[in-house]
């Protein structure tokens, strides 16, 4: 009774599973640009709360150069945008960053793309939380502020539970949070502008005016640099831009459409919000306040304005504002669940990452990855205290760093195909103009905050990439054992057609002794298991039975024809046993199922068939990995095992054979 009380809590927790074959699967977990631009446009546009704040204080007392950098803002927002748009139209099944660095420059550069995604998306979970909780207990008594961290780290406990029933439910539930933050913030920038249009041209002439002054005082270059420092360090304005071309494969069809259409809707709500905030810090004269946020104080001011006469009302309707913005925070933490999953999943497509990371739950979703970016916050906010400080330092780099990797990808990309492509001078220079943007930034930021914490994130990335060289170095080495193996003991057997017994099915007896094989991907291993039974026990088994089970991971499930690929592969692969058996003149069937967990729908198949052979035994065989390799059996599914423990817990016989590598 205990695991049936186990399975209704869980299912009340994150919900029913689901149907991965049905053929509305993917559609109903399929993201519109709508609900896109709110489940993966968060994070840019929350950066909106700190980012014109940083580049905006970075200019000192000389803020009438902020109208340059209101401008820059909004322009940069578009040109990393058009950027990635055609990182969408290259790569429509996803991958972003990682996919453009490995197949546009490199295995390596991937790699090194890949790690600071996901140090990055766990930052992104850490630092959304933690601002959210420094807006929403700037609103409360000090005596209350030694429950922030416990409050910090319940918002990640809830995101996990959210993600853990699936991305479109998690998209929904924040949906109210994300437009009332957009429509709120977009109507204090309209009237905050509108009530001050009157000095907007004297805004004007006084950045021309002070551009001159300090130019002829300082010269160009001091003042360039001063631009140059501020414009950098308001650099987390841009970061959320990539989230859509990492999580194409998420999208509805036609995917592409709706990954550009997405792209739009946040880079024109980005650069109005972000440059219309560093607009409102002109016309309002906002200056920092101790304990004050810059955007509470020009808000404040702003509502001010309004003059309605009850300053209770105008202290709630600052509440109202600043509750949306910490929502908002709330919501751009949920990216990081979305992206830093689907990047282990390609990660681990290519060997870098365990391969479980690419496995999908009962409810679709990337169960592994989930929980991996929420233990990583998790224990991000413990180590930091939930710092804001702290993890600005932290989080500033990588996101610049995969900016820079996938637009350096495409000008390659494009000079290396100009002769095909008609389009390719205004491509290459867009995508030549964004590199330079995004590159300027990173070295800027890089020389600025190494040695206030930057390092760390250098260190931690570093330690990342050397961890998937060793996973991706154990693959290789099993993979080539592996093929040796099929070489051996399973050879292609030829054309059909040429072997005549292969169509000569004979009848099997359920009542005969019957011997029923697991089988994997890898023929030899199949093959040894085959061999193993047939010289122990000789002429014993009149039946042969072959299952198989194929998984449906997040390649299988999100890619394009995928699952039409896998059944091939299962049916192919099942065909290969039962035609070596006619050859021998044994009587074979083949059964295959397909799911999620490939134990849960394994040990279906095998009862079932079972029950209908009773006479039966179960055969399965069990890598034995080198000794030296103690983190080997977590990169390596324990399937064998696992299916002897259920079956012998049904009564049911199974047998486990080695076969060392």
């Amino acid at each position: 009774m205990q695991m049936p009380s186990i399975k209704r809590i869980r299912q009340l927790v994150i919900g029913a599973p689901r149907d991965a074959l049905h053929p509305e699967a993917h559609h109903n977990l399929a993201l519109v640009a709508f609900l896109a631009w709110v489940g993966l446009g968060a994070d840019g546009l929350s950066s909106a709360c700190y980012g014109p704040a940083e580049a905006f204080l970075a200019l000192g007392t000389h803020t009438q150069l902020a109208l340059y950098l209101a401008l820059a803002t909004a322009v940069t927002v578009f040109v990393i945008s058009l950027g990635y748009n055609q990182v969408i139209e290259l790569f429509p099944s996803g991958g972003g960053g990682y996919k453009v660095a490995t197949q546009l420059l490199g295995r390596r550069a991937g790699l090194v793309s890949g790690a600071a995604l996901l140090v990055d998306y766990a930052l992104t979970i850490a630092i959304s939380v933690a601002a959210s909780a420094d807006a929403l207990f700037s609103l409360l008594p000090l005596g209350l502020h030694p429950l922030k961290l416990v409050t910090t780290l319940a918002m990640v406990a809830l995101l996990i539970v959210l993600n853990l029933r699936g991305m479109k439910e998690s998209v929904k539930v924040l949906l109210p949070i994300f437009l009332g933050f957009f429509l709120t913030h977009a109507g204090l920038i309209l009237y905050g502008v509108w009530s001050h249009g009157d000095a907007l041209p004297k805004i004007f002439g006084d950045a021309i005016h002070e551009t001159r002054e300090l130019t002829h005082l300082w010269g160009w270059v001091p003042v360039a640099a001063l631009f140059l420092k501020a414009y950098s360090l308001g650099g987390g304005t841009y970061t959320g831009l990539e989230a859509v071309s990492n999580n194409v494969n998420m999208l509805a069809e036609p995917r592409v459409k709706t990954g550009q259409y997405t792209m739009v809707y946040m880079a024109l709500s980005l650069s109005f919000t972000a440059g219309g905030i560093i607009l409102l810090y002109l016309l309002w004269d906002a200056r920092y306040i101790e304990g004050q946020t810059l955007n509470a104080v020009v808000f404040q001011a702003i509502i001010s304005s309004w003059h309605i006469g009850d300053t209770v009302v105008e202290h709630l309707t600052l509440i109202v504002v600043l509750a949306l913005e910490a929502g908002l925070l709330v919501v751009a933490a949920n990216t990081g669940f979305l992206g830093g999953p689907a990047v282990l999943a390609n990660m681990a497509v290519d060997s870098w990452v365990p391969r479980h990371f690419r496995s999908l739950s009962a409810r679709l979703v990337t169960q592994n990855g989930v929980l991996l970016m929420g233990v990583a916050a998790l224990g991000i906010l413990l180590w930091t205290n939930g710092d804001v400080s702290v993890l600005v330092v932290l989080y500033s780099i990588n996101v610049f760093l995969t900016f820079s990797l996938s637009l350096a990808g495409l000008v390659r990309h494009w000079w290396r195909n100009r002769l095909d492509e008609a389009r390719w001078k205004s491509r290459l220079l867009l995508a030549g103009l964004g590199f330079c943007v995004t590159a300027g930034i990173l070295a800027v930021t890089l020389v600025e905050k190494f040695t206030e914490g930057g390092w760390l994130t250098v260190l931690i990335t570093s330690a990342v990439i050397a961890l998937c060289a060793l996973v991706r170095r154990h693959y290789e080495k099993v993979r080539t054992e592996l093929a040796k193996i099929d070489a051996a003991l399973g050879p292609a057997l030829g054309p059909e057609d040429d072997d005549e017994s292969a169509t000569a099915a004979q009848p099997l007896d359920p009542d005969a002794p019957t011997a029923i094989f697991l089988i994997g991907k890898n023929r030899g291993v199949g093959m040894h298991t085959l061999l193993w039974v047939l010289r122990m026990f000789p002429g014993h088994f009149r039946n042969f039975v072959f299952l198989n089970v194929g998984e449906v991971d997040s390649k299988s499930f999100f890619g394009q024809g995928a699952l039409r690929s896998l059944k091939y592969r299962i049916e192919n692969s099942l065909h290969y046993f039962i035609r070596v058996c006619r050859r021998q003149g044994m009587p074979a069937v083949a059964r295959a199922a397909y799911g999620p967990d490939p134990v849960d729908e394994l040990e279906k198949l095998a009862l079932a068939t079972m029950d209908e052979f009773p006479n039966s035994v179960c055969f399965a065989a069990k890598l034995i990995l080198p000794e030296d390799e103690w983190f080997a059996p977590w990169l390596h599914n324990q399937t064998a095992l696992a299916m002897q423990r259920r079956l012998h817990l049904a009564g049911r016989q199974m047998v486990v054979i080695p076969l060392k590598l």
